[in-house]
């Protein structure tokens, strides 16, 4: 079908499933859901919900406005705000000029945000008022648009790249993914378990990867998206119970509070709507992931191991990982993973080393790095990610190569401590870092989030106890420090690398 005549929105879906058409435009995708279905709800947020038919005529109207604006097909624009209706409008709003959206966080430091604008090159910034951005590239989201603005669908359009992605990476320092897929439907952008139509639960930052695919994306596919305007446990049962959720994504911090509440609460909750329960961004403890499959059903449980920048995926449903647990599954189709050292050459089953992809027949990397080097080497590539394959292929996670802490010459991978920490009673969240030691050139050292100050312990000796079951005495931390921040951002991330600065500042 070609881009230039004019077309029904709704042809480019199945009509009776919602599922897109291959090469759809995502812009024109929210027309035809608006087309095949107006009535049924598109977001919800809190109290307000808007019906697919609203969503789509309010996408229209900014489309129109930018362009009034000055922005137009090819110019990449920055999406800086806090979960609101209007972050996937705008999303679906560029992809209908043909501009590429680019998410940030809204609340980075001020630096930190310029270094992205500096990168990103944006023609605008779409935020509140207050960001750390020239006057005349800032589009305040909240100004009201005019009244007479057309809100009926544009002419298809396509992006390319369809999207521009960032991370602070475990080094703390901003670097910009770019996706080169255009903004057309295609098997990139389906999901895992994810059909047309259903009713997907978002607790994150949608300014994160992640919650970001996820929402637009099933929305393409006509999919209700009910989103948290920040994650609380009571509130995501809540939300599963009073909208009949069957799809919903989460991070591993987010399913151990969730856990973690009384018995009483967890067990009178309604959960049986869920038919798939994804997880992914960080390691999972194995007593979490076993609580959620005993509360909802093996089958229903996937993890998905992966990145922005598409290397490469594995998936595992809960079935599986019962009968291989504590990894995060095998090579998906026209994929191999090869353990390697630092030069690249392979290591024996069950050696950790760097985590690297290589595509059947040797596919080039499809994304490109701004600010930051790759780590292609040859035929494969890799996410940084440090783990290790079993006899039967299953991969299992260490943690980042940046984030290991030499420890006496052994290297020692937090991911595995943190997670024996955060099974202790109080305990929220944990980093663990390596700090200068004049004997064993580092020390081990766990920053504890407790839920209230009545769980930091008066006899430290006796609440660390139990991790003598679970791990050996080199892995064990030398110091400790408790704190009520949150160690994890909204997106489960943890920089452990700028704890540490701030830690070895201090000690100045």
């Amino acid at each position: 079908m070609s881009m230039a005549e004019p077309v029904d929105p709704a042809a480019w879906i199945d009509l009776a499933s919602g599922q897109p058409i291959g090469g759809a435009p995502l812009g024109m995708l929210l027309s035809a859901q608006a087309a095949a279905t107006p009535d049924r709800p598109a977001f919800t947020l809190g109290e307000t919900s808007l019906s697919f038919a609203a969503f789509d005529r309010r996408a229209n109207r900014r489309a129109r406005h930018l362009i009034d604006r000055g922005i137009a097909a090819g110019d990449r624009v920055i999406l800086a705000m806090a979960n609101r209706p209007d972050y996937l409008e705008c999303a679906f709003a560029l992809w209908k000029i043909g501009a590429t959206p680019c998410p940030v966080s809204e609340r980075l430091a001020p630096a930190e945000f310029a270094e992205i604008v500096t990168l990103a090159e944006p023609r605008a910034v779409i935020g509140a008022s207050g960001l750390a951005v020239d006057a005349p590239r800032l589009y305040a989201i909240d100004d009201p648009l005019p009244d007479d603005i057309d809100d009926s669908p544009l002419p298809p359009a396509v992006a390319t790249p369809g999207k521009i992605a960032n991370s602070g990476g475990s080094t703390g320092r901003p670097k910009l993914i770019v996706d080169p897929l255009a903004s057309v439907w295609g098997p990139d952008k389906e999901g895992c378990r994810r059909g047309p139509r259903l009713t997907m639960l978002n607790p994150g930052p949608l300014y994160h990867s992640a919650p970001f695919n996820t929402t637009t994306m099933a929305l393409a596919q006509g999919t209700h998206i009910v989103c948290l305007g920040r994650f609380d446990p009571q509130d995501w049962l809540d939300a599963v119970e009073r909208h009949g959720v069957d799809y919903a994504y989460m991070v591993p911090t987010m399913m151990a509070r969730i856990a973690r509440l009384p018995i009483t609460e967890t067990e009178r909750r309604d959960l049986s709507a869920i038919r798939t329960l994804l997880h992914m961004a960080a390691p999972c403890p194995p007593e979490i992931k076993r609580w959620w499959i005993n509360r909802i059903g093996a089958e229903r449980v996937w993890e998905v191991y992966g990145g922005t920048e598409r290397i490469g995926v594995t998936m595992i449903g809960g079935d599986e990982w019962l009968r291989h647990p504590d990894t995060v599954g095998k090579a998906s189709p026209g994929q191999e993973i090869l353990i390697t050292d630092e030069d690249g050459t392979p290591l024996p089953t069950g050696t950790i080393g760097e985590i690297h992809f290589r595509k059947t027949g040797g596919a080039p990397a499809s994304y490109a790095y701004i600010g930051a080097a790759g780590r292609t080497k040859g035929d494969i590539d890799s996410f940084g990610d440090m783990g290790w394959l079993d006899e039967a292929g299953y991969l299992h996670i260490a943690d980042r190569r940046t984030d290991m802490v030499l420890v006496g010459g052994i290297n020692i991978y937090p991911a595995e401590i943190e997670a024996a920490i955060e099974a202790l009673p109080g305990v929220r969240g944990c980093a663990v870092i390596g700090l200068p030691d004049a004997d064993m050139g580092n020390r081990l050292h766990a920053i504890i989030e407790v839920v209230s100050p009545d769980d930091v312990p008066e006899d430290l000796g006796a609440f660390l106890a139990p991790l003598a079951d679970r791990l050996p005495a080199l892995k064990r931390p030398r110091s400790t420090e408790f704190t009520l921040h949150p160690i994890r951002d909204e997106a489960g991330k943890v920089r452990r690398s700028a704890l540490r600065e701030e830690r070895l500042r201090g000690s100045e």
